[in-house]
């Protein structure tokens, strides 16, 4: 399972799809560690094997990336420039949160060699190695 995320300062969005790109579910929560428990929750009842695709806008999705690094989780930055190719070539048009987490997520499955996430500098060494995303 692929779950792309549409990050913004007070919510984010998390559409999960299979491997054709087929959406499964949606969540939305907010933006705190706490809420990032609960997405992470609600993306273990969905799937045991899964991998985050997060639009790559860092100063809106930083803690969420920590968040998951830190449980463990495989995350793959996508740029936004491949949602826009992805969205325009999608059945339902327009722009809301959930569509633009479902192109996140079918760029992240079109595009296999995204760059993974990884932390930083001194939450890098906090965290330790096992933290950082393989």
């Amino acid at each position: 399972m692929v779950i792309g995320i549409d990050a913004h300062k007070r919510t984010h969005t998390a559409v999960g799809v299979d491997q054709t790109g087929r959406q499964l579910s949606t969540k939305t929560i907010g933006t705190t560690s706490k809420d990032h428990l609960q997405l992470l929750r609600w993306a273990t009842e969905q799937s045991g094997d899964r991998l985050w695709a997060i639009e790559d806008c860092r100063h809106l999705s930083r803690r969420l990336e920590r968040d998951l690094i830190a449980a463990g989780e495989r995350i793959v930055r996508v740029p936004p420039k491949l949602m826009a190719n992805v969205r325009d070539g999608a059945r339902t048009y327009g722009k809301s949160d959930p569509i633009d987490a479902l192109a996140v997520a079918r760029a992240a499955l079109r595009e296999p060699d995204l760059p993974e996430a990884r932390l930083d500098g001194v939450g890098r060494a906090r965290e330790g190695a096992s933290a950082v995303v393989r």
